[in-house]
């Protein structure tokens, strides 16, 4: 006797699934069936068919489906800051602009409306997780609990007072409570988020990596971006930033080494061992000529390389596409080698990658079953994706996020036909418009 098909939620049906694990496979024809936000199975259409019984079907004759993209690295309040001061020499955009404004205008309402802008571009473009790192976690995390976003929520600790903390106690004592507020979240976790080696004293590194093994959470944090902030800590504490985080324990397996782009080849190595991912955010780099991520020989070490995109102020935008082609083409160009950081790992790099630097390995980054369903569609028949040999290529080096058509975080429809589901795009606008107001009445350019 044949069994009946089974009742689920979702059966997306697609010309190309690319699971990214296994790695570098692209499956024709394929379906994936969900149930409750989880993956069940990834399965021939035809199989999946006469197995399921699906309270939604969608069909994608045209399209891949891969995992939700995830950006490692983003300061997504700052999307209120876009193009607020281009074309300037890291320090000088940062203390004689970028600071400055937000003096004037960090709060509530500026992390929230900033926050929404963010979220409705990345799910636009393909992205469904982000690795937050600002003030105002609380009002981050209500943000993003509220639009059906999944992030890790950055717990911030600097050395000099803000709006959200004044002194090392508080910074701490805020982060704890934020922390603790969101246990259980299904969409949101933690990490803490020290700004840089610079701006964070050696007691406040102890204190982070007694909290981080307790907690069981990253530590995101900005370091060796430059060769002047190298310099600077060599002439100040005779050694390099990492060999300092080296000596206070926090290069491990927690640690998320955000931009990395002065490393020596013991530094590399270093990183192998310790289970450091580093996030490689070329296009804020390049921007701010803070150097070369060495992101071949990174990938080449065995140390875990993902994709971010830096803050709005500093990229311009929240594109993944784009950071993927220009990671990959960037990587070849240092390395010297055209077959450096290849499509596949491209891709990688931008799903599962990010996903296991933030703690997310197990549970999104890649379609398999058993993992939440991250899911996004893209369409692959447009003219500038003409002819399609191979897949993944075409990912990486021809398409653009407008080509992203749907998309779904935990299983729940957030993009259909390139339309934002539950968001008021009219009303995002309106608060960019006035915020862009503000911010350029007081900027001294």
């Amino acid at each position: 006797m044949t069994a009946s098909p089974t009742d689920i939620d979702l059966l997306i049906e697609a010309r190309w699934v690319v699971p990214v694990e296994p790695h570098a496979v692209v499956l024709d024809d394929h379906a994936v069936a969900v149930h409750g936000g989880e993956i069940l199975a990834v399965l021939p259409v035809a199989a999946a068919r006469a197995a399921y019984a699906p309270r939604e079907r969608i069909e994608l004759p045209e399209h891949a489906l891969i995992p939700g993209l995830v950006n490692a690295h983003t300061h997504n309040p700052m999307t209120l800051l876009r193009g607020l001061a281009d074309d300037l020499p890291l320090m000088t955009w940062l203390q004689e602009h970028i600071w400055p404004a937000e003096g004037r205008v960090m709060g509530p309402e500026f992390i929230r409306d900033g926050v929404e802008l963010a979220v409705a571009e990345m799910i636009r473009g393909g992205t469904t997780c982000a690795n937050e790192n600002y003030f105002f976690p609380d009002v981050i995390a209500a943000t993003y609990r509220r639009m059906g976003f999944r992030a890790v929520i950055g717990l911030p600790v600097i050395d000099f007072p803000t709006a959200w903390a004044t002194t090392s106690d508080e910074y701490f004592s805020r982060a704890v409570e934020v922390h603790d507020a969101l246990r259980g979240e299904p969409l949101l976790t933690t990490a803490f988020v020290p700004h840089a080696p610079y701006t964070v004293s050696d007691e406040n590194f102890e204190r982070i990596r007694v909290l981080a093994d307790q907690l069981d959470i990253p530590v995101h944090l900005h370091t060796h971006e430059t060769a002047h902030e190298v310099e600077e800590a060599v002439a100040k504490d005779g050694i390099r930033p990492f060999a300092r985080l080296q000596k206070l324990g926090i290069v491990n397996e927690r640690l998320v080494a955000v931009h990395m782009t002065q490393l020596t080849d013991g530094e590399i190595a270093a990183c192998a061992v310790a289970g450091v991912s580093v996030v490689h955010c070329p296009e804020s780099n390049l921007k701010l000529a803070s150097g070369f991520c060495p992101a071949e020989k990174l990938r080449a070490a065995g140390v875990n390389v993902c994709i971010g995109t830096d803050g709005c102020a500093s990229n311009n935008d929240l594109d993944m596409f784009g950071e993927m082609r220009t990671a990959a083409l960037l990587a070849k160009a240092v390395a010297g080698d055209a077959a450096a950081f290849d499509a596949a790992y491209a891709l990688r790099a931008a799903t599962l990658n990010g996903a296991k630097a933030i703690g997310l390995g197990d549970r999104v980054g890649s379609i398999e079953p058993g993992k939440r369903a991250d899911l996004v569609a893209v369409r692959l028949d447009a003219l500038e994706t003409q002819p399609l040999y191979h897949v993944a290529s075409q990912l990486v080096y021809a398409t653009g996020r407008h080509q992203v058509s749907d998309a779904w975080i935990d299983g729940v429809r957030k993009l259909a036909s390139g339309e934002l589901l539950g968001i008021d795009t009219v009303a995002i606008r309106a608060k960019a418009r006035a915020w862009r107001e503000r911010i350029a009445a007081e900027d001294p350019a």
